[in-house]
């Protein structure tokens, strides 16, 4: 813990109050992701155009994470979330006031999904950056703070899906988005009301030099880290091949086999509860467990169930399927960011950490475009087929990368950064 952390009171408030910003902003996020594509599918009627929405939607997240990472750095941590929620709120907002008065074109609909998406990224990248220094001054564990983020983000994934399939079916999708864009109101004003403006970051470690050069030094550090590397390159490829799977595979999967939003909101919602566990269960267990054969078990059973789904089965078996990708999924994120925190220096967090969301991001719009199209050329079995293994060929494969070996090797640098810069 550093001295300006020692000096601050004990204060779990501020915490909690951007733990629960992050949900109402996941639940937003989600609302989005299923009231857009499902919008498009049944107003065009068309898995190709759905697909290249969702690849708009995965695009906007790369190139926010990619370009965003040295704003947050600049703007700092607490005000980049405050702006990027209230722009994200506008473009959301947009699409059905756009509609219902002077009408959206398709080409509109992809503008203003890309804009509103490239926001997301950043605004997560500042929260997940805030968390060392609200840890600090709650007194808490990083390890468990950033666990407690992954299980709010892990239940917007599972209350969210329900409750936007009920909405769009009650509410249409145009309606649903109005609320919206108000949950990222409500999540900008907690973070302006309960996050306190001292832990913005001290302007002595603020970027120096010009935006590109901010951005090329994140850059240069990850390619640096052989083991982060490494870790982005699989997440590269398994991201290309699973961003299909919720973005066009199974809205298409719910409308051609039930035929209703509100089986695919529990579709979602199942993928939802397996993570929130597996959530759970790491933060619990996760410092006790090697890191390297954690996060090469998890990956691999990530992958499996997708065999299951490409039999078609009945909806309990669907939904038990999609939980235990989500159990596998849980802790992925959490041990991923824990070795990011432990490696990178605080003046680089923002940009790190939003590279490090557009690399591992960075092939998914090509994935999900392309099996929009594929989707309509050789159907959703083999899709699904090829998915599952593509996927199992790529994770196993990580048990021979002796990068990966890093993992359960402390670096000589966490000693000063064990209780509040070691995960998000």
């Amino acid at each position: 813990m550093n001295d300006s952390q020692r000096a601050v009171p004990t204060q779990r408030l501020p915490l909690f109050t951007m733990l629960g910003a992050t949900g109402l902003s996941m639940v937003g996020n989600i609302i989005t992701f299923l009231a857009v594509p499902w919008f498009v599918l049944q107003t065009t009627g068309s898995a190709a155009r759905t697909g290249l929405t969702g690849g708009v939607v995965v695009l906007g997240m790369v190139l926010g994470g990619f370009f965003g990472g040295p704003l947050v750095d600049r703007l700092g941590f607490r005000r980049a979330s405050i702006v990027a929620d209230l722009a994200s709120g506008l473009t959301v907002a947009l699409i059905p006031l756009l509609y219902i008065t002077a009408g959206l074109a398709f080409w509109q609909l992809l503008v203003l999904v890309l804009l509103g998406t490239c926001l997301d990224t950043p605004g997560m990248t500042a929260r997940q950056s805030l968390i060392p220094d609200l840890a600090g001054r709650a007194g808490m564990p990083v390890e468990r703070a950033n666990s407690a983020l992954q299980a709010i983000e892990s239940s917007s994934d599972l209350l969210g899906p329900p409750l936007a399939g009920v909405l769009i079916a009650l509410l249409g999708p145009s309606n649903v988005l109005f609320l919206d864009a108000a949950t990222f109101a409500l999540s900008a004003a907690m973070i302006a009301g309960g996050v306190p403006r001292p832990l913005l970051m001290p302007a002595e470690k603020a970027p120096i030099g010009g935006y590109f050069a901010n951005l090329l030094e994140g850059l240069r550090f990850i390619r640096s880290e052989q083991l982060i590397l490494s870790i982005v390159i699989v997440a590269v490829i398994t991201n290309f091949l699973d961003s299909p799977i919720f973005l066009v595979i199974l809205p298409v999967y719910a409308d051609a086999n039930f035929g209703s939003a509100v089986v695919l909101g529990i579709m979602f919602a199942g993928f939802g509860a397996g993570s929130l566990i597996g959530t759970l269960l790491f933060g619990a267990l996760g410092h006790r467990l090697p890191r390297r054969a954690t996060l090469i078990a998890c990956w691999v059973v990530v992958g499996l169930p997708f065999w299951v789904l490409a039999t078609s089965p009945s909806l309990p078996v669907t939904v038990a399927a999609l939980a235990i990708t989500g159990l596998a999924a849980g802790p992925l994120n959490p041990l991923i960011f824990t070795v990011v925190q432990e490696r990178t220096p605080e003046h680089l967090r923002g940009r790190v950490i939003g590279a490090l969301w557009a690399l591992a991001l960075a092939a998914s719009p090509l994935g999900v475009v392309l099996t929009g199209y594929l989707l309509e050329a050789v159907g959703l079995r083999l899709i699904l087929v090829g998915v599952a293994a593509g996927y199992l060929v790529v994770t196993l494969s990580m048990l021979f990368n002796p990068a990966l070996r890093e993992m359960d090797e402390r670096p000589r640098s966490a000693e000063d950064t064990a209780t509040d810069d070691t995960t998000i």
